[in-house]
């Protein structure tokens, strides 16, 4: 593992054949074995700063698409999910400062729908979406960042002067399996967005969710997928089964497979900022430590979209204990070895 690591430090792409024989490996030691390579390649090519993000649900509920994991679907409601229009920018400028003091880097701003690429013209939600990302840069030092759907390239280049730098779009999935996860739009629209961001100057904060059902060889080809697209920001989510959701029943992940996933995604994707994201404390549970030692560089800290997440203080600990620094993670090709020297 150590031969394997140090090719792809040293700049070797890791092949699909490779990967695919990678996800072969079995047994809680192999794996731990595994993760410890992908580690030493988070090292070398990330180093010791996990990204901090946190991310505010603007507007929730009654959503037009069917993603079979959202609790937030129209066509599939879950229990007990929220449902609100466009949160005012007050309210929302007063998230941003409590995720400021949690120690957060960057604040997503996230809503519900196929995105303002599809608004009426009578819509005003795409614009005040705007001037609050200008407020929240003039009154707080941090990052907003966005996720709402679809756009068009004006409207990407509209978000890039009101100051948006990074936009969450995940793929979810591989495109071969992207049909059991939703079926109101493509996984292409999804590619094509990213692209138009890209083109604006945005950069890609883009992943996917494992425990849909998919299989080894999706998750390898979602993570070719994300490296061909040059994103910057890979979002790892871990499947947590929300009730009233086609996927409700799904068995929750088995931890080590997903250590397995995590390590092969840094193999993969080497200088990629790759981020703890849903479900870790429901499916880590007491072995979320082992992420930060299996290739993750990242961590959504606070709550989720529909989900509770775990007080800040305590990833803080965690951070400390693993001698880590919360802050924010170079993106790709920004990180020398060098910088390790004292």
């Amino acid at each position: 593992m150590t031969s394997l690591a140090e090719r792809v430090i040293d700049g070797e792409p890791l092949d699909r054949a490779t990967a695919l024989e990678l996800t072969q490996i079995e047994g809680q030691d192999n794996i731990l074995a595994l993760c410890a390579a992908a580690n030493q390649v988070r090292q070398a090519c990330c180093g010791n700063t996990v990204d901090l993000c946190s991310i505010v649900n603007v507007k929730s509920g009654s959503c037009s698409e069917n993603c079979s994991f959202c609790a937030q679907s129209a066509h599939h409601p879950g229990e007990a999910s929220p449902i609100y229009g466009l949160q005012s920018k007050e309210d929302i400028l007063e998230q941003a400062k409590a995720a400021e003091s949690a120690g957060a880097r960057r604040f997503c701003l996230v809503s519900q729908g196929r995105g303002p690429k599809y608004a009426g013209a009578s819509s005003t939600e795409f614009e005040q979406i705007l001037d609050t990302v200008r407020t929240i840069i003039s009154e707080t030092d941090i990052k907003p960042c966005c996720a709402l759907g679809e756009v068009t390239a004006d409207q990407a280049q509209s978000l890039r002067e009101a100051g948006v730098t990074r936009y969450n779009h995940n793929l979810e999935s591989s495109e071969a399996f992207f049909p059991q996860v939703a079926t109101t739009h493509r996984w292409q629209d999804r590619v094509e967005t990213i692209k138009t961001l890209k083109a604006a100057g945005i950069q890609a904060c883009t992943g996917g969710i494992m425990g849909l059902g998919e299989s080894w060889e999706d998750r390898v080809d979602l993570a070719l997928a994300l490296r061909e697209l040059e994103v910057e920001s890979v979002p790892l989510n871990l499947l947590n089964p929300r009730s009233g959701t086609p996927l409700g029943d799904n068995q929750r992940l088995d931890p080590y497979d997903a250590l397995k996933a995590i390590a092969i995604f840094r193999l993969l994707l080497p200088q990629q900022i790759l981020r703890y994201a849903g479900g870790r404390e429901s499916v880590m549970g007491e072995l979320q430590a082992l992420g930060l030692q299996a290739g993750i560089n990242a961590m959504l800290v606070g709550h989720y979209l529909t989900t509770l997440g775990q007080p800040p203080e305590q990833d803080h600990a965690l951070l400390s204990q693993l001698g880590l620094e919360g802050g924010e993670a170079p993106i790709p090709g920004t990180y020398s070895v060098a910088q390790q020297i004292p």
